[in-house]
């Protein structure tokens, strides 16, 4: 299960670029939304649907004033290749320590024999960093719903 609605979402540190200061919460604070998307896998055909999906569409998410970050337990070099290969414009973080996704209750404790694969979960976090929004798909398969993460954005402060 997600972390709740009304809940303060855990502050975190990952890596986008090994070689870069991490991207932390707290950076956004005060200024934008954030909109974390955890995925299993970089690379795989649902994970690179949804982080396409959302690139494709990226000024939607500017315009309500919205940080994406995708989190995936893959290395910092890979996210970076993937979010290259796909013009990701926004951040690919890599939680290789599985420490955030321990945090926001997004983990499989084991996932067609791999243990500690990250869970599809989406939150929102307002600008507050309270959690506006929480949804986990059912299965790894399942997508998310854009329009309503939309709006969960838009309703969030």
């Amino acid at each position: 299960m997600p972390l709740p609605v009304g809940t303060r979402a855990p502050d975190f540190a990952l890596r986008v670029d090994p070689n870069a200061d991490p991207l932390r919460l707290g950076d956004y604070l005060g200024e934008r939304r954030v909109v974390l998307m955890f995925f299993p896998f970089a690379y795989s055909s649902t994970c690179t649907a949804q982080m396409c999906a959302v690139a494709e569409n990226y000024s939607a998410w500017e315009a309500l004033e919205a940080e994406v970050i995708g989190v995936s337990i893959d290395s910092p070099y890979t996210n970076q290749r993937f979010s290259a290969d796909y013009e990701v414009p926004f951040p690919i973080a890599s939680d290789f320590n599985k420490d955030v996704a321990a945090a926001y209750d997004a983990i499989f404790d084991e996932l067609n024999g791999w243990r500690g694969v990250t869970r599809r979960v989406v939150y929102v976090i307002g600008r507050d960093g309270t959690i506006a929004y929480a949804w986990e798909g059912e299965h790894p398969g399942v997508m998310p719903d854009f329009e309503e993460i939309l709006s969960a954005v838009e309703a969030a402060n």
